[in-house]
């Protein structure tokens, strides 16, 4: 937990993986706190992409203001570098209208690149990205081994292995610490209720009309955008070209969301700074911190 100085209203940090609670807990204690939620997410950046992304609902964002989401079309280019600039502005700003920002998402690069302070290069090489987009999975692997650059979890994925390389040729510092002011804390949940969580989501995207979105931004962005290459979008287009079917579409949906969830948790994990806890003791704990601040920055009298 980074030091905390009262005369600073605090950044907080809630980090999990997807379909953790982390979202649903943030609204609450935004709501009870006077807080402004920013969404750190590579995929809720994009515009249109609202069920496929699980992106907090209309509802939600109505309790609550949001930041993160429907920044670009998915046809545009957005960084790390992009999202940091864009997070800091806003957390500028929240604390300018004297309310708690708050940093909520699964990305762990987004969040590390914020609260670590990373001072990031500019854009990689487009010549070094179009020679890498001409090669296949294992020229990529062979071209990280043989220039000692570390393979990327999901070895098998060519934008995984070309974003490896790009990180590999571009020079980033950061700190060794997290920035003052900040709580960080990090979602837990046994593996049952996890499973079980993304099967219930699973389903509420397919009643969610999932297969009809992706369908449209296929059409309009091309199923080979770079926004497309994630999450269920991919899915979808096999079953569109009726190679699976919709039962197995269901299935394999779960499946990848579990594997997303738990290499989330490997990246995240890394970082010895987030204070870890269930849904209940980190609700706990933040309400104590935040009444405590609240009171001491703005005499806002402590609730009994």
């Amino acid at each position: 937990m980074a030091a905390t100085n009262l005369d600073t209203t605090p950044l907080v940090v809630i980090a999990g993986p997807t379909a953790s609670g982390k979202t649903a807990l943030a609204i609450r204690l935004a709501e009870r706190y006077d807080g402004e939620i920013i969404c750190a997410d590579s995929r809720t950046i994009y515009k249109g992409m609202d069920i496929g992304t699980a992106k907090p609902s209309a509802e939600e964002q109505a309790r609550v203001p949001h930041w993160g989401l429907d920044i670009v079309e998915p046809g545009e280019r957005f960084t790390v570098a992009d999202f940091k600039a864009y997070a800091e502005r806003k957390i500028q700003e929240i604390r300018e209208r004297d309310r708690i920002p708050f940093l909520v998402g699964g990305t762990g690069l987004y969040i590390d690149a914020v609260i670590f302070d990373f001072q990031l290069a500019p854009v990689p090489d487009e010549t070094l990205r179009t020679q890498l987009n001409l090669m296949d999975v294992k020229e990529l692997q062979y071209y990280c081994i043989k220039n000692n650059i570390s393979l990327p979890e999901n070895k098998q994925n060519k934008r995984y292995l070309v974003r490896a390389i790009e990180r590999k040729n571009v020079s980033t510092m950061r700190s060794n610490v997290p920035l003052d002011d900040t709580y960080i804390v990090g979602i837990t949940t046994d593996r049952e209720t996890l499973r079980t969580r993304i099967e219930h989501r699973s389903e509420q995207l397919f009643t969610n009309n999932v297969v009809e979105e992706a369908t449209i931004l296929g059409e309009k962005y091309g199923w080979n955008s770079e926004a497309m290459t994630g999450n269920i979008y991919p899915l979808v287009k096999k079953y569109v070209d009726r190679a699976i079917t919709e039962s197995e579409l269901r299935r394999q949906f779960a499946v990848s969301d579990w594997r997303l969830a738990k290499r989330q948790m490997t990246w995240l994990r890394r970082n010895p700074y987030i204070a870890w806890g269930t849904l209940e003791t980190t609700e706990h704990w933040l309400s104590n911190a935040l009444a405590s601040v609240r009171h001491l920055c703005y005499n806002v009298p402590r609730e009994e």
